[in-house]
């Protein structure tokens, strides 16, 4: 059964008595019940009455003080911008335990910590670094038989086209054929022509790799999902499903990464595979930089890096394999969005995982009320035994 849960902290802002602008994350009093970033909504036709929780520890206020601790020790800005986000991550998961008055000591105590071990770390690396000649690689023994191999694999290919996309590619691509005179033949438009020659090539290059990995027969979920891949079309990606199926299907997977790198690329999105914990830096160093490019200040910055990490933390930690999609927003203002997508076992209790202060080694849970309180809009959806899927955006503050 799927468990759906949505979170807009904006008309909570409007109902309040004080907070601070532009940040929708902080703490505050709220007499209308809302608890700020807390009201779950369960569906349209079922509403939850969350009773008033107390105020929450003010994690963002930290990152100037860690930043000055972390920033008179580190030189190098990216390390530091990891290590302050390292930082946030383990005082938001330490919040529940540790007394209000006491977080900034801690915050401090744990950066410097997080330092020396880094420093540690360098210092072992370079005690241990054998300088060698890297001397050219000798031609590979079966480098002829791998020319052999793709050729067949093409001519293969070419194959399994029909035979009226097949005399197109090859009139266009090895006769030198326009478009214009193809369409004349073919009783279509230039333009008709070449979107047809966009869908053979995307063919092609599936039907190459299938053939390339000696792939006998394919199920019918994949070929749609190879080709919406191949073509860079998004808009079927979406309609197939095909982040989902990545994940499930091993084959489609393994495939997946050169057909998107000879699609349409978008540099408004960034796609991360989350496996392991050097993933975990990946997902947020790419959400920083790309978010960086809508002129976010370095507190919000830091905040949806924070954010990235803890949801491509918890992926690791319970489900083991997932992603994470950082696209850019320019409507209704500019923001960013973040999916995080993972075929773990599933979150049988979505509003227990969202409480402050819940923990389990079953599922998912530490890190969604901390990123949760990081973001404007924050949403769950969950299949037990099928995987979880966190949406959660952060609006530029406009002035």
């Amino acid at each position: 059964m799927a468990i759906s849960v949505g979170v807009s902290t904006a008309g909570c802002l409007q109902r309040c008595d004080r907070y601070v602008a532009g940040r929708a994350t902080l703490a505050h009093t709220c007499r209308s019940r809302c608890a700020l970033g807390t009201v779950p909504v369960v569906s349209a036709a079922q509403s939850v009455d969350a009773p008033h929780e107390p105020s929450q520890p003010d994690v963002a206020a930290l990152i100037p003080t860690v930043r000055r601790v972390v920033g008179s020790r580190v030189a190098n800005r990216e390390q530091a911008d990891d290590l302050v986000q390292e930082t946030l991550v383990r005082v938001l998961a330490a919040a529940g335990r540790v007394e209000p008055g006491m977080l900034e000591p801690y915050a401090i105590v744990t950066a410097r910590n997080l330092v020396s071990s880094m420093w540690k770390e360098q210092d072992r690396h370079r005690r241990n670094q054998h300088r060698i000649v890297e001397l050219p690689a000798p031609r590979a023994p079966d480098e002829g038989l791998l020319q052999r191999e793709e050729g067949a694999a093409v001519a293969e290919a070419l194959a399994r086209l029909s035979e009226r996309e097949r005399q197109t590619l090859l009139a266009h691509e090895v006769a030198g054929q326009d478009t214009r005179s193809l369409g004349e033949e073919l009783g279509l438009t230039a333009g008709a022509v070449a979107a047809q020659l966009n869908r053979t090539r995307a063919r092609l290059r599936v039907e190459y790799l299938l053939a390339l990995e000696q792939v006998g027969s394919v199920t019918d979920r994949c070929r749609p999902v190879l080709f919406a891949l191949s073509s860079g079309d998004r808009r079927r990606q979406r309609e197939v499903d095909a982040a989902r199926h990545l994940l499930e299907c091993d084959l489609c997977e393994r495939l997946s990464q050169p057909l998107m790198e000879r699609g349409q690329h978008s540099d408004n999105e960034s796609r991360i595979r989350i496996q392991a914990d050097g993933d975990i830096v990946l997902a947020r160093q790419g959400a920083r930089e790309l978010a960086s490019r809508l002129g976010f200040s370095g507190t919000d910055l830091t905040v949806i890096a924070t954010a990235v990490s803890e949801l491509a933390r918890n992926i690791v930690r319970f489900a083991g394999d997932g992603e994470i999609v950082v696209e850019l927003l320019e409507e209704p203002r500019g923001g960013v969005r973040v999916v995080a997508r993972d075929t773990g076992p599933g979150i049988p209790d979505v509003e227990q995982a969202l409480a402050d202060g819940y923990s389990t080694y079953h599922g998912l849970g530490l890190g969604l009320p901390g990123a949760r309180r990081l973001m404007d809009e924050f949403a769950v959806v969950s299949e037990v035994g099928r995987g979880t899927t966190v949406t959660m955006t952060k609006w530029r503050q406009e002035g």
